[in-house]
């Protein structure tokens, strides 16, 4: 219910003081399982790229969100259970082997998932090595992958600040690619490496971003 009052009072809103530039809408499914796999450099992209794709896009939030005490917290957790976040433990194997079920359950409900591969937002700016999640998800609930590259919105809402800003904003969606006929291979890491990279050359070429050949988070080169 709170997603649909969003799209219809905010979305309009955001649409005429920000007029994203928005390429490659007609990959964008309209009904169905789909993975949303995108660069992550604002908090701002997971308000963006639902808008472009007109439709409701679900996404991994974590678990503390939905945990915080008080009043505040109890309405921050209200917030996000109505835009369709989902409540996930992170910090062990266990624990992201249970996100990759929790994905496929929702795909193969019909929902369109978005996810960032690159496991965070980048703290440079820069496109960062994606971990295998993207790959796990897509061979295993057969769901095709839609690549995003999002241009413009760290400088619409810089990572550290509340503050927005008037400024180009862009969302370019790529060509859906499947990888259900590879579920078979799922447990060879050199198979789920091919086919993470194949995302991320994707998503780069749709950002423009410069790549760096680290994890974001842990700046591991592997």
């Amino acid at each position: 219910m709170l997603y649909r009052t969003l799209e219809l009072t905010l979305a309009p809103a955001l649409r005429v003081v920000y007029r994203p530039e928005i390429i490659g809408a007609a990959y964008v499914p309209h009904t169905g399982a789909v993975i949303l796999a995108a660069n992550h450099i604002s908090f701002a992209d997971e308000i963006f790229t639902p808008l472009a794709a007109r439709r409701q896009v679900l996404y991994f939030a974590k678990a503390e969100y939905f945990t915080t005490p008080g009043i505040r917290g109890q309405a921050m957790a209200a917030f996000f259970r109505a835009c369709g976040h989902v409540p996930v433990e992170r910090g062990d194997t266990r624990s992201a082997a249970s996100v990759i079920e929790i994905g496929v359950d929702l795909l193969r409900e019909g929902s369109a998932l978005g996810i960032y591969p690159e496991g965070t937002r980048s703290p440079d700016g820069r496109l960062h090595k994606f971990r295998t999640g993207v790959a796990r998800l897509a061979m295993r609930s057969g769901a095709p992958v839609l690549p995003v590259g999002l241009v413009g919105t760290r400088e619409a809402q810089p990572p550290g600040t509340r503050r927005w800003h008037r400024t180009p904003v862009a969302v370019h969606f790529g060509e859906l690619m499947y990888f259900g006929d590879r579920a078979a291979e799922e447990r060879s890491s050199r198979v789920l490496r091919e086919v993470t990279e194949t995302v991320r050359k994707a998503v780069q070429e749709l950002s423009g971003q410069d790549y760096l050949d680290a994890f974001a988070a842990s700046g591991t080169r592997a």
